[in-house]
């Protein structure tokens, strides 16, 4: 998971290398936190796509079991 905390330093970084410019820690800092938010991105979007399931591959059951949820979800909405 990405911290919201890591992502507000990221941009702290980028703006003050727009308007002054950045010691060679905050270089340092900047490329640390880049690598670990791509880290958590790329944890993320794996995870997403393990969880992605064809309709092909699923069996009946699965199949009505969308159904129903699909059912529940437009009920859900007209209320």
């Amino acid at each position: 998971m990405i911290k919201k905390e890591t992502i507000d330093r990221i941009n702290e970084l980028a703006h003050k290398n727009k308007t002054v410019g950045l010691t060679d820690a905050e270089i340092e800092e900047r490329a640390r936190l880049r690598q670990e938010y791509l880290e958590g991105f790329r944890a993320n979007f794996r995870a997403q796509l393990e969880n992605v399931k064809f309709v092909e591959d699923l069996t009946e059951e699965e199949l009505e079991e969308i159904e129903v949820e699909e059912v529940d979800v437009i009920e859900i909405e007209r209320n």
